[in-house]
């Protein structure tokens, strides 16, 4: 039971390690997609820059989120699954791209689950 435990925490600190800093790597190049065209017009109004500078600022929060969970994978796992909560809530509730915010709330609860794990992990090393 305790190597299939492993092997959980282990696909799910590399897959939550790893996608966010690739995602946020293509808020630079947009290869994946036009990362811009999920900022709502309501919320591109009121930046103080152009969307694309948005997405960059929040590539560049991306990649740090992702290289905590692969250093620090407790913290770093809540602080991924807070923000993609946040993503799925900012989507849904400017009612677009209902899919992904769906998609990111399951990632959200999986990064979640991630982090519990290392708290588990933690509480039985120390009893």
């Amino acid at each position: 039971m305790d190597s299939n435990v492993q092997l959980v925490k282990n696909v799910l600190k590399y897959t939550f390690g790893l996608v966010p800093i690739v995602a946020g790597l293509d808020k630079f190049a947009n290869i994946l997609t036009n990362w811009s065209q999920y900022i709502s017009d309501g919320f591109a109004e009121i930046l103080p820059f152009e969307p694309s500078t948005f997405m960059m600022i929040v590539g560049i929060i991306e990649i740090l989120a992702g290289i905590l969970v692969l250093t620090h994978t407790k913290v770093g796992a809540y602080i991924v699954s807070a923000w993609l909560t946040v993503i799925a809530l900012s989507l849904l509730f400017s009612w677009s791209y209902i899919d992904v915010a769906v998609r990111d709330l399951v990632m959200a609860i999986s990064a979640f689950c991630l982090a519990r794990l290392y708290e588990k992990n933690a509480t039985k090393a120390n009893n």
